[in-house]
């Protein structure tokens, strides 16, 4: 037999957890892009979401012979230069290649990982954006530059064909972000 006092507890225990990884840096980690903190989106949630629609998207990527998140686009990126590259990227992925695979991923039973890339990358965007608002000109326009490589590279292959790479490329900007990780 249950005392009173168990059931009380589960709540109790359930609001505390909650409360605990609301707390900024409660659970320790983050993304650190130059000044900019990102508290709230887990990395490993983050791979979770695009291994379960991943492999389904590459296998509709029939161009083998382009990469649109080249070297050029995310190698020697500055501490200072990431975050302005990574609100970019971003917003891109959200108002482009999200916004237009919507179709897609209900056909392709993807919507629930889709989904979880978005609103993760929502928050994203929405904590770097005060973050980099006053951020020097010359950062921004170097990051500009590499972001502009990549939106050709893009805007280079059929709509449809465009928006499968860069989603099957979501595993490279993990990569990458991944650097700017701390636990």
């Amino acid at each position: 037999m249950s005392s009173p006092m168990q059931p009380a507890a589960l709540p109790c225990l359930s609001l505390l957890l909650l409360l605990w990884g609301q707390v900024p840096g409660g659970q320790g980690q983050e993304f650190r892009f130059g000044p900019c903190r990102v508290q709230g989106v887990v990395l490993q949630e983050l791979w979770k979401a695009f291994r379960t629609a991943g492999d389904t998207v590459q296998t509709q990527d029939h161009i083998t012979s382009v990469r649109l998140l080249q070297r050029e686009v995310l190698q020697n990126v500055s501490d200072a230069e990431s975050g302005f590259l990574l609100r970019a990227l971003l917003k891109f992925y959200l108002n482009t290649v999200f916004k237009n695979y919507y179709n897609k991923a209900i056909e392709l039973r993807i919507l629930k990982s889709l989904s979880t890339l978005a609103n993760n990358f929502v928050v994203m965007v929405s904590k770097l954006q005060p973050c980099l608002q006053n951020g020097p000109l010359a950062i921004n326009e170097s990051a500009h530059r590499r972001f502009l490589l990549f939106q050709r590279a893009f805007k280079q292959l059929d709509r449809e064909a465009a928006l499968t790479k860069a989603f099957g490329e979501v595993d490279i900007l993990l990569t990458w972000m991944g650097k700017f990780y701390q636990l």
